[in-house]
């Protein structure tokens, strides 16, 4: 394991929806953007006790701790390398605090101008500002 970086897991629910599956609504031109750099595993003492804060134009959207992930880091390198040969290089995404805006009613979803801060304890803050 050579760090850990942040990464904005953003998906268009509406592909979703109309495709009925993951891949095509989180698989478009940046919708995986990473950083502001990575920290190396040796940099975070305990990476299942980080908090992250996600910020949509400021107001709080997500606020949980990596405690709280059904898998740990180390669980889900283990489920993976039974299946698949990890290399250096490899990026697993570990998935989401709860607070994406398909769970709120209404639903607040993301919009062109919209600023998107995922703050993560020990790593640092990625801010994007969505496009289209």
């Amino acid at each position: 394991m050579f760090g850990y970086t942040i990464m904005n897991d953003i998906t268009a629910r509406d592909l979703q929806k109309k495709h009925q599956q993951f891949f095509k609504g989180k698989s478009l031109d940046t919708f995986a953007p990473m950083g502001p750099y990575i920290v190396t595993a040796d940099e975070i003492e305990d990476v299942q006790e980080l908090s992250i804060v996600t910020k949509i134009n400021d107001e709080v959207r997500q606020n949980g701790n990596t405690k709280d992930m059904i898998f740990s880091v180390a669980k889900l390198i283990e489920i993976l390398s039974q299946g698949m040969t990890l290399e250096p290089g490899d990026i697993i995404a570990t998935g989401t605090p709860s607070g994406v805006g398909k769970g709120f009613n209404p639903p607040k979803f993301l919009k062109a101008g919209d600023s998107v801060s995922i703050e993560v304890k020990g790593i640092g803050t990625l801010t994007n500002t969505i496009v289209s």
